[in-house]
């Protein structure tokens, strides 16, 4: 289908229809949005705001006590609040990095490498998503524990990087590039390594961008679930593992429970916003002519 043909299908569409489908989108995304709108206003609302009934949706009188709190409880511990979020940063970004670039190159291999077992291969891969999280966290364990890296960033790292989902999400991306592609880069001597990093990384950009967001979303919230099992040193803990810590205070701490919600939420929304616009404007002019 060209381009004149869209643009006729789309002037024969009734204006009717587009304020229909503007007024149902914006009331889609309006009522989505609002477990964000009530988290902001409950991370800025005083106790007895968060604690009335019936609930409040809108703050009243905003306030930053919440945060305030929250910067005295981590005074008040010897580790600093400073370390918690170094080791949260470093480790969804050195995962997501990680996580991308093994995929990518493995599914590299499986899409256009022929082999032996590339069938076999793959077939385990599929069959490895499965398997939920709780399933393999005995034989993690056990594997970590061997390899020595217990109490360390390894023991999350490790795991991540070898995570099937970004290797079969990028294998079926790389398996829509021509080979005939391939095979003209390979004539003007182009190495395997060449080909890979500057003909297909580029056109399969909407996985690996979609991938990051994966990636640093499940690093970002869910790094406490597995520092708890691997990490027993509180220097090295992230973010969200104090995160319960915060909330086994009690009541009283309420307000900061709150506030460090907000601010965990905050990142991850921010890497979709940035990371999904460059997912869209890639993947409508990223496409190959035949």
């Amino acid at each position: 289908m060209n381009v004149k043909s869209l643009l006729k299908k789309r002037l024969n569409r009734s204006w009717t229809v587009d304020i229909l489908l503007f007024v149902l989108l914006t009331g889609v995304a309006a009522f989505m949005s609002l477990p964000l709108i009530y988290t902001i206003n409950r991370a800025f609302m005083p106790l007895n705001e968060i604690f009335a009934f019936p609930p409040k949706f809108i703050v009243s009188n905003p306030t930053f006590k919440n945060f305030k709190d929250l910067v005295g409880i981590f005074s008040d511990s010897w580790v600093p609040f400073s370390r918690y979020v170094f080791n949260t940063f470093f480790i969804a970004i050195s995962g997501t990095f990680g996580h991308v670039i093994i995929a990518s190159a493995a599914a590299y291999v499986l899409a256009k490498v022929k082999f032996s077992f590339n069938k076999p291969l793959f077939a385990l891969v599929v069959m490895s998503l499965m398997f939920t999280p709780y399933v393999t966290q005995v034989p993690n364990y056990m594997t970590i524990s061997y390899l020595g890296m217990l109490d360390t960033y390894w023991a999350i790292l490790l795991p991540a990087f070898g995570s099937t989902l970004g290797l079969y999400l990028m294998k079926q991306f790389m398996e829509q590039i021509p080979d005939a592609l391939i095979e003209a880069a390979k004539i003007d001597g182009a190495t395997e390594y060449r080909i890979y990093w500057q003909i297909v990384m580029p056109i399969v950009k909407p996985a690996w961008m979609t991938l990051i967001i994966f990636s640093l979303q499940s690093l970002w919230t869910n790094g406490s679930v597995t520092s708890h099992k691997y990490i027993y040193s509180e220097q090295l803990r992230t973010v969200d593992a104090v995160f319960g810590q915060i909330a086994s205070g009690g009541i009283a701490r309420t307000g900061p429970v709150a506030a460090v919600t907000l601010l965990m939420m905050s990142v991850p929304i921010a890497v979709f916003i940035f990371t999904q616009s460059r997912v869209i404007q890639t993947m409508s002019t990223s496409g190959l002519k035949e």
